[in-house]
């Protein structure tokens, strides 16, 4: 992935510089990441299904400089005990009520990361928001006397109505908030990121774990 160090870029990652714009926000995001060695948070909120108004509960794993994440569902009971796995190549998608793997190239499968559109895999790499997604910054709020600023990601290129928006506070600059958004403002997702974690010595090797006697779909 390209990786370009610009003046604008550097002064946002300098101690007491001030972000104003999503991608001076995104930079220090990006920065955040980079000086962990791995990342864990929990996801839990609500989201509009197929089926209707469904609880979401899942838990995020990175280790943001390999590219690696898993992402492992508790709810709802349709997701429950799913796992993605995703890199720089490739999504595997671990389905436990058929035992199956199914497998689809990164860039064909954003769509299919999370719930009907959110790749939840994206905010553990903020360099590849920049890429694949057009970021704005809506507002900034003053949460427990931090900043806190709200920004909207639309995918490049997809025709997709659909927007993610994203809450990061300067504490620590992480998100605190997702939501995904479709046609006429609709609010089809609402999440709570809780439980954010860094170092807990997270490896490559287990976060791609899979059942090894599940079927193996490629796509």
């Amino acid at each position: 992935m390209k990786r370009t160090l610009s003046l604008l870029t550097l002064a946002a990652l300098l101690p007491g510089a001030s972000a104003q714009t999503a991608q001076d926000i995104l930079n220090r995001v990006d920065a955040a990441q980079k000086a962990a060695k791995d990342v864990t948070f929990r996801l839990s909120g609500n989201a509009t299904l197929e089926g209707g108004p469904q609880k979401i509960d899942l838990t995020v794993k990175s280790i943001p400089t390999q590219g690696v994440a898993r992402l492992q569902f508790a709810a709802p009971d349709a997701l429950a005990d799913n796992v993605v796995v995703a890199d720089k190549n490739e999504i595997r998608q671990y389905l436990f009520l058929t035992n199956q793997v199914t497998v689809t190239p990164t860039k064909a499968a954003a769509a299919n990361t999370g719930l009907g559109g959110l790749d939840f895999t994206g905010l553990t790499n903020a360099a590849t928001l920049l890429n694949t997604y057009t970021v704005r910054l809506l507002g900034t709020s003053t949460v427990a006397g931090k900043k806190v600023y709200q920004l909207e990601a639309t995918p490049k290129g997809t025709g997709s109505t659909d927007r993610a928006r994203v809450w990061i506070t300067e504490a620590g600059w992480r998100p605190t908030r997702v939501q995904l958004v479709g046609s006429g403002n609709r609010v089809l997702a609402d999440l709570n990121v809780t439980n954010y974690r860094v170092n807990s010595g997270l490896t490559v090797s287990g976060l791609k774990a899979l059942p090894k006697d599940a079927q193996v779909i490629r796509q």
